[in-house]
């Protein structure tokens, strides 16, 4: 069976967000924050799963998945791939400076200076940044200093006047500051980093050495991110999380980058102090590092060089309405963030919480905002004297000190807060909330593909279902049972649930396809996905494609299943689409020979999320949304402007357009889709 390694088909994904940094459709700033995203993403490949690479090789694991050769040329490989791309992502940044001179906007560096920049900056750096430079002399006397991997720092090289000796120091970029310090001058806006304010203050902060050169050369560098949980029972997983977040600040180094006008001698100083090697592990780049602050990049009041405002719209059956929970026992409701608002979500939580018909509201969290709304809704609610249980998931990577932060509020007030289940990480985003009406209950339950996450439902799209459906709610009452007992498994019919029916279900259903196909009648399978790498899966499309169904992919990142394999996979086809909004909807439509089955899920099609996770998906009834499902992924499937085909050697080519071609942009097209709904 042919399969893409996970890996470099990660590194394919993230090639697709730099190249939205080169799209000159894309408006300058915006490309500047994709440049920011590509660095943040690159942070976490590294912390994640180059270190996983690297423990394969540690433990001599030689074989590996999706590629002809060992761990340590994989290694090599993905460092061949990264060299390749950071050259793309410099000639980008250089390429949008100048873009952006010719709109005004221009970046400043310390030795091309005016008089009054210079006196502005300095003044500055006194007042306020030099307060928080703290520079660290390396000698051989004094252990090195442990250095936070998610800092930027400045190394710096001087060579004194006596005896031209040579030694070394540190500063660490203040990591509480903005990055960018702007100056205004009439219509021309200029910005500077506080790497190079600190560049121009150099001679100050080390006046009391007698010294003929001083340079300082940016470098970051990235630690292994796995959490490492004891299994001491004495110990609480509270306990157990938050000691391991505390070796993960110890965890191995696995790349350091660094600015490659940095002379040998200070650079194998550093390599060897941090115990990495050149070559595999060691990334020359420019003169500035930590991008990912870019994802946050100025806009200098320019609206015009930012993307055009498109604020989430109401849904239509929820357009002044005094009760949305009354709304919802009226009709299921599908929301799709964040073309419409997920403010609704919050909304139902505060009317429950102050409704006195409401008995009990439990949900499952994964992540959630620093500020969350969700969480003082929920407090209010147990205020009102509402049964609150929260299902916190404490293992949400890089989440995991706000949940521990938000759990210990949530206890503190009286909800009941449950850290999942014993060796699954609880991935479903599930809400049910009980009334009590003339004596009988009455139940709503939410099922979502993403987060309840005020901030990233901005800019992920996403999928909610609201339902009275009384066999949906019952079914995710028995998945509340289990995360509360850890022992009450449940039979479920229309949910899927991981790690219990989710695969058996999806295998059923594209079982079902191959059927239909063997009989000559219509067979189809279209699925929109993040990341498409189960190997047994990918087996069984590969089994439908070889039977005659004719297959249509949309993933947006990992895509380990190969397309267009003459006797294996010719009948798939897989596009991925990467634009202002991140694609996150998780959702399957199984033709059934004209009778389709919709589904949406929290899961992807991995392993972890169907065998190791608890997630859960649910078949849609409503003819509306599913036509509302059905309409949504053609969109999708048209767009020829955002849309690359990912082929066997998965190279990122954008669709060919022809001369008659509408030129359709799936995320605006949706936009339209559901503004033109309120009209």
């Amino acid at each position: 069976m042919v399969l893409k390694n996970r890996e470099l088909s990660w590194l394919s994904f993230n090639e697709r967000v730099l190249q939205e940094s080169m799209d000159e459709k894309v408006p300058v700033i915006e490309r500047i924050r994709f440049l920011g995203i590509y660095s943040n993403n690159m942070d976490e490949f590294f912390r994640v799963r180059v270190a996983n690479v690297k423990r394969m090789i540690s433990l001599k694991k030689n074989a590996v998945a999706g590629f002809k050769g060992t761990a340590n040329e994989l290694l090599e490989e993905i460092r061949h791939i990264v060299m390749v791309q950071q050259k793309d992502f410099e000639a980008s940044y250089k390429q949008l400076v100048e873009v952006l001179a010719r709109n005004d906007i221009f970046q400043l560096h310390e030795d091309k200076l005016n008089a009054m920049q210079k006196q502005e900056l300095t003044n500055y750096f006194h007042q306020d940044l030099k307060h928080a430079i703290v520079p660290i002399i390396l000698n051989e006397e004094t252990p090195f200093p442990k250095l936070h991997d998610k800092s930027i720092y400045l190394a710096v090289r001087l060579q004194t006047a006596v005896k031209s000796k040579v030694f070394y120091a540190l500063i660490e970029i203040p990591p509480n500051y903005d990055r960018f310090y702007i100056i205004e001058n009439q219509d021309k806006h200029y910005f500077i980093l506080i790497d190079d304010i600190i560049r121009l203050n150099l001679e100050s902060i080390f006046s009391i050495f007698d010294f003929v050169s001083l340079e300082a050369y940016t470098f970051k560098f990235t630690r292994d991110a796995e959490l490492n949980l004891d299994d001491d029972i004495s110990v609480s997983f509270y306990e157990k999380i938050e000691k391991s977040l505390k070796l993960r600040k110890k965890g191995e180094p696995v790349r350091f980058v660094y600015d490659q006008r940095m002379p040998s001698d200070l650079k194998n100083y550093l390599l060897k102090a941090l115990n990495l090697k050149a070559g595999t592990n060691a990334i020359p780049g420019g003169r500035h590092h930590n991008f990912k602050d870019f994802g946050s990049f100025p806009s200098f009041g320019k609206q015009e060089l930012k993307y055009d405002l498109m604020p989430p719209v109401s849904h239509p059956d929820l357009i002044n309405k005094r009760s949305l929970l009354k709304a919802i026992f009226e009709k299921d409701i599908l929301l799709h963030f964040p073309y419409q608002r997920f403010d609704y979500v919050v909304d139902i939580l505060r009317e429950a919480a102050i409704d006195p018909k409401v008995k009990s509201i439990k949900i499952n969290i994964y992540r959630v905002a620093r500020d969350s709304q969700i969480i003082n809704a929920l407090i209010n609610a147990v205020s009102n004297g509402k049964e609150v249980v929260v299902i916190f998931e404490l293992q949400a990577r890089f989440d995991e000190e706000n949940n521990m932060y938000w759990s210990e509020r949530l206890r503190e007030h009286g909800a009941q807060v449950i850290y999942g289940v014993q060796g699954l990480k609880v991935h479903s985003k599930l809400i049910s909330i009980q009334r009590i009406s003339k004596g009988k209950s009455q139940f709503i339950s939410f099922i979502g593909t993403g987060n309840f996450h005020e901030k990233t439902a901005k800019i992920y799209t996403d999928l909610g279902l609201f339902t009275t459906n009384e066999d949906i709610c019952q079914e995710v009452r028995k998945v509340f049972r289990l995360l509360e007992n850890n022992i009450e498994r449940g039979v479920y019919k229309h949910l899927l649930v991981s790690p219990f029916n989710n695969r058996r279900k999806i295998n059923a259903f594209i079982q079902r396809e191959i059927e239909w196909a063997k009989k000559g009648l219509n067979a189809r399978i279209q699925i929109k996905i993040n990341n498409l790498v189960d190997a047994k899966i990918i087996e069984k499309l590969y089994a439908a494609s070889s039977a005659g169904v004719k297959i249509r992919l949309i993933v947006r990142g990992v895509c380990c299943l190969v397309p267009g394999v003459k006797g294996m996979s010719e009948n798939i086809e897989v596009i991925s689409i990467v634009d202002r909004f991140l694609e996150h909807t998780r959702f399957m439509i199984f033709d059934n020979n004209g009778n389709p089955t919709y589904v949406i899920t929290s899961a992807d099609l991995m392993e972890r999320n169907l065998d190791r996770r608890v997630e859960v998906g649910t078949t849609i009834f409503d003819p509306s949304i599913q036509q509302e499902l059905k309409t949504i992924f053609e969109l999708y499937w048209s767009d020829n402007q955002k849309a690359r085909v990912i082929d066997k050697k998965q190279k990122n080519k954008y669709r060919k357009v022809g001369e008659s071609d509408v030129l359709i942009q799936a995320q605006r097209e949706m936009y339209r889709y559901y503004a033109n709904k309120l009209i």
